[in-house]
Order: structure tokens, then C-alpha cells, then sequence
């Protein structure tokens, strides 16, 4: 089994940090790529649910700005620290799209944080690695991460 693509999940949160670590030290150890990725939720506007208040519209944008500032940042450190890396900032459903990612990289394991959500978090949020997990052909790597992450 070879591990030379590490597909790497991030949230936009403080957790990412973590997952990073975890990520850096297994791409050390089997001298593997990495690529960054955050499935950022879909605004209804860009995916034909209505039209909202252009401030609605201005601020999601400053999120996904943000958003791919935190990757650009990461993948500048990594590079820096002669690491093979890229960033992708993709919208979609977070799984479904997770997944056609790591397919299309060819990647040979996902790395990803879990929040550990409990009782109605859970039922409502789900868990998004367990999700991920549920029948799928690629080996997963969980990083735990406190819920406040």
C-alpha cells in the first residue's frame, strides 16, 4: 500500500491546526503530497435559490476571501518548509464533494478533524468523517478535536 496523496479536510476553524500536524507528519513519513481542502457551504445565490439582500451577498463573499486566505497562509508555511502542497476552496454539499475531491487527486488516505458532537448536535449537524466513512474506498485518518475547536 502506498501513501503519496494525503487528502486534507479542513473546516476554517481553529481545529485546523491539528489536522495540519497530524497531515505534515504523515506526509514526512511516507514522503507524500498534500492538498488542502475546505468544502465551504454553498450561498443559496450561487446555487439558484433566490436572490437575497446585496449585504448578504457582500459578506458571504468576504467569507469565502477569508476562507482562501487561511489556505493561501497554510500553503505558504508548507511550502516554506519544503513540503509538495496545493489548496483547493471548493463549495458543495461538504461529503459529496469531499469525496469527487479525493477521487479526482486519486487520493490514498483522507485526513480530517472530528468535533466529536454529542446527542442533538449530532442528530441535527451529524458527523461529517462518519459520513465520509460510511462505505467508501478511501482509508480515513481522524484527527479528534476538542467541540469548541
Amino acid at each position: 500500500m502506498t501513501m503519496k496523496k494525503l487528502l486534507v479536510a479542513l473546516d476554517a476553524t481553529a481545529a485546523d491546526n491539528q489536522v495540519i500536524q497530524h497531515a505534515v507528519a504523515l506526509a514526512r513519513a511516507f514522503a507524500a503530497q498534500l492538498r488542502l481542502i475546505h468544502v465551504a457551504a454553498p450561498h443559496p445565490d450561487f446555487v439558484g435559490y433566490g436572490v437575497g439582500p446585496q449585504y448578504i451577498r457582500d459578506a458571504r463573499a468576504e467569507e469565502l476571501k477569508q476562507e482562501h486566505a487561511g489556505l493561501l497562509r497554510w500553503r505558504a508555511e508548507l511550502l516554506a518548509e519544503g513540503m509538495a502542497i496545493d489548496i483547493r476552496l471548493v463549495t458543495g454539499s461538504t461529503v459529496e464533494t469531499l469525496l469527487a475531491e479525493a477521487e479526482e487527486f486519486k487520493a490514498d488516505l483522507i485526513v480530517m478533524g472530528s468535533h466529536h458532537r454529542h446527542g442533538l448536535a449530532k442528530l441535527l449537524v451529524g458527523s461529517v468523517s462518519e459520513e465520509v466513512l460510511k462505505g467508501h474506498k478511501w482509508p480515513l485518518y481522524i484527527v479528534p478535536v476538542p467541540t469548541g475547536s
